[in-house]
């Protein structure tokens, strides 16, 4: 299977787009507090699964999904200050936690099925 196919990738790498679309319209200084974090973070989850994936060693892509999973939940963290911080409205801070929400479930099932055989 190409990581392309891997679903939590592909709604990770969507989630990452929306971000950018929505910071890249934020004030200087939002964009450079809260902006560049968040940005940052919800790029590594695609990044780390990318880098796992590539180590071809399932102990490897384990432990860069963990990191994958730990900036899942630090963007949580941006998203939440970005809200509270009226940057966003409650419509796309519900949907994009819930989206969050979806990423973490799939990508928990993705680090339980590492290095398991049938």
């Amino acid at each position: 299977m190409k990581l392309e196919e891997f679903r939590v990738y592909q709604l990770s790498m969507e989630l990452r787009e929306e971000v950018w679309n929505i910071v890249i319209k934020w004030n200087d200084f939002a964009k450079d507090t809260v902006g560049k974090q968040h940005v940052r973070a919800i790029d590594s989850v695609a990044a780390n699964l990318s880098e796992g994936y590539g180590r071809y060693h399932y102990k490897e892509a384990k432990n860069f999904s963990y990191y994958s999973r730990g900036s899942l939940y630090e963007s949580k963290t941006w998203l939440t200050k970005a809200y509270n911080r009226n940057l966003l409205d409650k419509k796309v801070y519900d949907q994009m936690m819930i989206t969050i929400d979806n990423i973490g479930v799939k990508l928990n099932n993705y680090i339980k099925s590492i290095g398991k055989t049938d």
